[in-house]
């Protein structure tokens, strides 16, 4: 069973629309992946990690900035396909993306080929409006968009 995961939904509003920012994976798996490969930052939890406090440390990771302060609200979990449960909280704020700078990790590349590259978790997020971002996200993901519409009012689909 894979390890349960934290995220951060971040949302702002522009001409009375709510937007989200999404994150595309970095490395050369996703290199020419783009509809149902973006996803709301989030990773692993620790064992003894509180999941919110995962969720933030994540954030700051892959975006290379804290989460906006204030208040959260609670999105709740969802099962990706393969079984990854994600939990997940809204923040509301605003972040310049393409001004993110997110950390590193070693892949063999090619497969089986005995040669490592360092590839950028993250290489670059943007803003979406809910219709758009559904396009875009990791399909089991598009339920935190509805949660967020929920919780925060209906303007922005």
């Amino acid at each position: 069973m894979p390890s349960p995961s934290a995220g951060i939904l971040l949302y702002r509003r522009r001409d009375d629309q709510l937007e989200v920012l999404l994150v595309h994976p970095g490395g050369p798996f996703w290199a020419r992946r783009d509809l149902g490969a973006w996803s709301i930052p989030k990773g692993e939890c620790g064992a003894d990690e509180e999941p919110l406090a995962a969720a933030r440390r994540e954030f700051e990771e892959e975006l290379g900035t804290p989460p906006p302060d204030g208040p959260v609200e609670a999105l709740g979990e969802i099962r990706q396909r393969g079984g990854k449960l994600v939990r997940a909280w809204a923040v509301e704020g605003d972040l310049d993306a393409g001004a993110i700078t997110s950390n590193t990790f070693a892949l063999e590349w090619p497969p089986r080929s005995g040669r490592t590259i360092e590839a950028p978790e993250v290489d670059r997020a943007e803003w979406f409006r809910l219709q758009r971002a559904r396009e875009k996200m990791i399909p089991a993901q598009a339920e935190l968009l509805d949660r967020l519409t929920q919780a925060v009012g209906s303007r922005g689909s």
